[in-house]
């Protein structure tokens, strides 16, 4: 079941990047094959939640929303160049007239002004001073950028974990149902053999009646365990990004193949910490917003010193006194405006002051992300030391309580054992089978969820990897090296491993 997840990865990385024309045509697999239902394997599943989960695609419009306000906030480093222009066209009679006709006066009959006049000017504007504000702003849009690609990142990991364990959930509901079916196929057996021997004398009916308490009341957890499978089936379509089919009525929207099994991964606990530190998109993503929130203190310590621009261009105007549109004046204007809050009753030191407190509240919360992380790994790894130990308890619970139920019923045909002990055999046989298969649920679930917790599941080849490399703050130690761009890679077991 844990297959190769080559094609995922790269998937996932060309969605990053936003290369995905080669890749949105993916596995054909939404379409009903041959009038079934779609089936799908763990692999086919995470790469169609690549393309369908529309968290994943939120996160993808949010990096585009990002880049857009790095582009705006950047623009004021270069020149701005507007144009502006006006026309007029003025009735004869409001501009020229005579006082004859009885008007009581008016302007003499010489003087004549025109009717149609135009400007245009073509002006391009430079900040010249602006106290750091601008760097302030591009590096704050930089820095915004970067989080919401890590955020991206994160998204990915958090999705396919999901889909790995609502997978998982169906395989075991699936498999729940297998035992339950066998526990009442048995029950519906020894009720058959009961009523023989009843009707043939040789049991009273108090074993029939017990035999049909016995299937009535294991009715119920087959009921559960499918309607259980079922909504499981719902859940993992809904994250993949599956639409409802009206023409499959009350069908199942899909089928997952697989079956649950144990694949062992072995890393020590501070091995485990370490990596999630170093690799967590979470991490890097709060390490990046307290670099844009100290872009903002300068932003802001940037309204103490004064904001200079310079300007020039050309002006053309229509002539004044003449009627003729080609006859046109043109010149340059050139100038420089410029203004200093020189007094403002502490309005720019409050925002300085606003914005040295938000710093310091990302630097806080980056401190708790680091101890969230220690806890969900520690939570993730405490799941799959319990998942491991509940596999090797049951190991031969089953085949010891599958050798009673034999015994059991070996005893009551030869008519030295009782009913009860078949039936409380029969009790426990259920009990060990589905207490391994939620022990074979618990591990690959806990496995999934240590793969994100410590980003092992992908491993993004981006030189942009880490937001520290680009600037760093007083209050950090020195910055390490960015690390080399490295190809995507996938381990056999199904896991993400960083290249070598």
């Amino acid at each position: 079941m844990r297959k190769s997840f080559r094609s995922a990865s790269l998937f996932a990385f060309a969605f990053a990047t936003g290369s995905l024309t080669s890749l949105l045509a993916g596995p054909d697999n939404l379409e009903l094959r041959n009038g079934g239902v779609p089936r799908f394997t763990l692999e086919e599943a995470v790469l169609t939640a690549l393309q369908r989960n529309p968290d994943i695609q939120r996160a993808r419009q949010d990096i585009e929303r990002t880049k857009g306000v790095f582009l705006e906030l950047r623009a004021d480093a270069f020149p701005r160049v507007d144009g502006t222009s006006n026309f007029s066209q003025t009735d004869p009679h409001l501009e020229n007239f005579t006082g004859d006709g009885g008007s009581g006066g008016g302007l003499d009959s010489g003087f004549e002004t025109t009717i149609r006049d135009y400007n245009f000017r073509l002006q391009a504007t430079q900040v010249i001073f602006a106290g750091g504000r601008v760097v302030s702003q591009i590096r704050s849009g930089q820095f915004q950028r970067d989080a919401s690609y890590f955020a991206f990142r994160e998204t990915i990991d958090t999705v396919i974990a999901t889909v790995r364990q609502q997978f998982y959930q169906i395989l075991l509901n699936r498999a729940l149902i297998g035992v339950q079916e066998e526990s009442v196929n048995l029950l519906q057996s020894q009720l058959q053999d009961q009523q023989n021997r009843f009707e043939a004398g040789t049991v009273p009916r108090f074993n029939v009646l017990q035999a049909q308490v016995a299937l009535s009341n294991q009715q119920p957890d087959l009921i559960s365990a499918r309607n259980n499978y079922r909504i499981a089936q719902i859940q993992l379509a809904r994250t993949i990004g599956l639409d409802f089919n009206p023409n499959r009525g009350d069908a199942p929207p899909l089928e997952a193949v697989g079956v649950l099994r144990m694949e062992r991964r072995r890393m020590s606990l501070t091995r485990a910490i370490e990596i999630a530190k170093e690799r967590r998109p979470f991490l890097k993503q709060q390490k990046a917003n307290v670099l844009t929130n100290n872009a903002q203190v300068g932003i802001a310590r940037s309204g103490f010193f004064p904001q200079i621009s310079a300007t020039g261009g050309s002006d053309f105007r229509s002539s004044p006194i003449s009627e003729n549109l080609n006859d046109v004046r043109s010149g340059y204007v050139f100038g420089a405006t410029g203004s200093w809050a020189i007094w403002d009753w502490g309005q720019t030191y409050g925002r300085l002051k606003q914005a040295k407190a938000v710093l310091e509240q990302s630097k806080i919360t980056l401190d708790d992300a680091g101890r969230q992380v220690e806890l969900e790994v520690q939570q993730a790894y405490s799941n799959l030391q319990q998942g491991a130990e509940l596999i090797r308890s049951q190991q031969q619970n089953v085949g010891q309580a599958q050798e009673a139920l034999r015994l059991a019923s070996a005893r009551l045909g030869a008519g030295a054992g009782t009913q009860l002990e078949v039936l409380n055999a029969r009790v426990e046989v259920t009990r060990a089978q589905s207490t391994t298969l939620q022990a074979l649920f618990t591990y690959n679930s806990a496995m999934a969820e240590f793969d994100r917790v410590t980003a092992t599941e992908i491993t993004f080849a981006n030189a942009l990897d880490e937001p520290r490399t680009r600037e760093k703050l007083k209050t950090d130690p020195a910055p390490t090296p960015a690390p080399k761009p490295t190809p995507l890679r996938l381990n056999n077991a199904g896991n993400r491993s960083p290249a070598r």
